[in-house]
């Protein structure tokens, strides 16, 4: 952890004041924001806040707790020092921290500014749980990551006015954002001391400030056209080892595809990809994954991983991202249109907005040829696999209610998995019922056309509406298995299209199934532990030495794990060589306890899916055609 220092530094961000007074004027429903990234000091920004029009005197500024996507309560005012508030004459205005995230101003008709200095999160995230793609960087004079959640608060009922936002950088790093550019309107007022390169954004809400974010490094960029859409691809590589250029090919090829999957579904014209690669260090981010956004997403990925896993990753995450452009981007409930950010209402349809995409994410993969048959199957066997972790009796729409809170929190990861698998059966009903001409993919442009970004839909009509306008066996499935609580038979869809659903006994590796990428362990960024995974099946080897699930691995033939060297423990463990003695020293409810044994094959038991053949011609066939290729 980097110590922090608190300094109110005023110097460091001037402004004008005719300025500022130009700006409070009657009916002002701009917000102009300033953010320094010249004069970084102890690793914190500096952020100042000129508002709109303000017609009462106590007033209460808000750093968002939570933002759409996310799905946490990550309180990104915590991040937040020595903030004060100043006159239009430069006399320091009374205000009282409230809450983590929220500050209570008094005089506030007299309110000219609001500074502020913001701490990053990527070089501590072992003390908080935010996923690092919806996190912040400042690395002076190198990079700069900004979520602006984490950064640009709102004043309340001014979360619907124009924000303008300048930005003095360095002029050695460029920015990547779909952010809408302005150029020296009226509105530029800010100056900075110490002023190299200062770039003007404008946000017609300020949802539009947070679903932007903007990313500062050297220049590493591609850019290219796909069908109208602008693709820029921003890598950020600390060691500058991995380039832009050599993730193209594969990034475009992958879009393409998209593109041709979704057809005549525009939704956009611009697409920003920002790609943050970590050293995995301590004081780096840990959080590997992505966050969606409109018109971009942030990718966080390790540095180190080998070229075709580095491919393999970003197809896997920006596949699932992009596919956001569809839900809940564009097709979204109140609860989401209407985010409240400090006192969220959460949607009752992660099926939807995670499930779908996610089933998009690879579903386009084998009805544009990128994969195979049997390479669909198997990511579909790994999904099932994996749900079968959760508590496969919860009802999907409750769980996503209440996925802030336990125990639905705990259960969110199966939104990536069972969520899919739910896309694939209702995929395969809309499919049967219809003969094959409509599909999950044709009943959500219907919704997006009904519907659309501006429109929200209520949170308890969307599945009487979509059994409305499909089929009574929708209608069921949903009541039975997304909100109730019946478990789904996948093999009855199975037999649908013509597989055939088993199981058997395969090899694995020890610590992670490469067949599948499921790792059998992993680590808390909180207390700094490796563990092995809960409530997942483990192979035979650690059932015959006495491993357990949950049990927070302590050491390995006398190493110690823990966060810093997980990766290296990884490697090591492909070395490993059936018959020698090895020891593990492990922590179960409080106590160490002493595993030791012999090495033996590592085997699981792994179902499969297979295509039967005694057929030629006939329903499941004509079915498993429409539903893998569209025909």
């Amino acid at each position: 952890m980097k110590k922090i220092f608190f300094y109110a530094f005023f110097g460091a961000f001037l402004f004008s004041c005719g300025s500022t007074q130009n700006l409070n004027i009657s009916k002002n429903t701009t917000v102009q924001v300033a953010i320094d990234l010249v004069n970084v000091i102890d690793d914190k920004v500096t952020v100042r806040i000129q508002p709109g029009t303000i017609t009462t005197d106590n007033i209460t500024f808000y750093i968002p707790e939570t933002v759409p996507g996310t799905y946490a309560d990550d309180d990104y005012g915590t991040y937040i020092d020595n903030l004060e508030v100043y006159s239009k004459t430069g006399a320091k205005l009374n205000v009282e921290r409230t809450s983590p995230n929220t500050w209570g101003i008094q005089g506030a008709l007299k309110l000219g500014y609001i500074q502020y200095q913001v701490n990053d999160t990527y070089d501590i995230e072992s003390e908080h749980d935010i996923f690092s793609p919806s996190g912040t960087n400042f690395k002076k004079d190198e990079q700069f990551m900004l979520n602006l959640h984490g950064i640009v608060g709102y004043i309340k009922n001014q979360e619907e006015y124009t924000y303008y936002i300048d930005i003095n950088r360095p002029t050695t790093l460029e920015p990547t954002t779909s952010l809408a550019t302005q150029s020296n309107t009226e509105y530029t007022k800010a100056t900075f001391e110490n002023t190299q390169q200062i770039d003007s954004y404008l946000a017609k809400r300020y949802f539009e400030v947070i679903d932007n974010p903007i990313m500062y490094n050297a220049p590493n960029k591609e850019v290219f056209d796909i069908e109208g859409i602008t693709i820029e691809v921003s890598v950020y590589s600390p060691n500058n080892v991995v380039k832009a250029s050599n993730l193209k090919p594969n990034i475009e090829k992958m879009m393409k595809a998209q593109k041709t999957y979704l057809g005549a579904m525009n939704t956009t014209d611009r697409y920003s990809i920002l790609l943050y690669l970590s050293t995995v260090g301590p004081e780096d981010a840990q959080g590997f994954g992505a966050l969606e956004h409109h018109k971009s997403t942030v990718v966080v990925l390790p540095e180190m991983l080998p070229q075709d896993a580095m491919d393999a990753a970003i197809i896997d995450v920006v596949a699932h991202e992009f596919f956001h452009i569809v839900t809940p981007l564009n097709l979204h409930s109140t609860e989401i249109h209407k985010f409240k950010y400090n006192d969220p209402e959460m949607s009752q349809h992660l099926w939807m907005y995670e499930g779908i995409t996610e089933y998009f994410a690879q579903h386009f993969q084998v009805h544009e040829g990128l994969v195979n048959n049997a390479e669909f199957y198997n990511t579909i066997v790994s999904k099932i696999t994996n749900s079968k972790s959760y508590n496969d009796s919860l009802s999907f729409t409750k769980m996503s209610q209440n996925i802030l809170e336990e125990p639905y929190a705990s259960d969110y990861g199966n939104v990536y998995e069972k969520g899919a698998l739910i896309g694939m059966c209702l995929d395969i009903l809309m499919r049967e019922n219809s003969n094959g001409k409509r599909g999950l993919l044709s009943l959500m442009k219907e919704l997006t056309e009904r519907y659309g970004p501006n429109r929200p839909f209520e949170d308890a009509a969307i599945i009487p509406q979509i059994t409305e306008m499909t089929y009574p066996a929708i209608g069921d499935f949903f009541e039975k298995h997304v909100i109730g609580t019946i478990p789904i038979n996948y093999s009855a869809f199975f037999d649908k299209v013509g597989l055939e659903y088993n199981t058997t006994l395969a090899p694995t590796g020890y610590l992670i199934d490469m067949a599948t990428s499921t790792p059998y362990i992993d680590a808390s960024q909180v207390d700094n532990t490796v563990f092995i995974r809960k409530g997942i099946q483990l192979h035979s080897f650690f059932k015959e030495i006495g491993i357990q699930g949950g049990d927070i691995l302590k050491k390995i033939n006398g190493t110690a794990y823990d966060l810093s060297n997980i990766y290296a423990l990884m490697s090591q463990s492909n070395s490993w060589k059936e018959g020698e003695a090895i020891s593990f020293i492990v922590e179960r409810d409080g106590e160490e306890i002493t595993l030791e044994g012999t090495i033996t094959k590592a085997e699981i038991s792994k179902a499969t899916i297979t295509e039967l053949q005694y057929f030629v011609e006939g329903p499941e066939l004509r079915l498993r055609k429409s539903w893998l290729k569209g025909s």
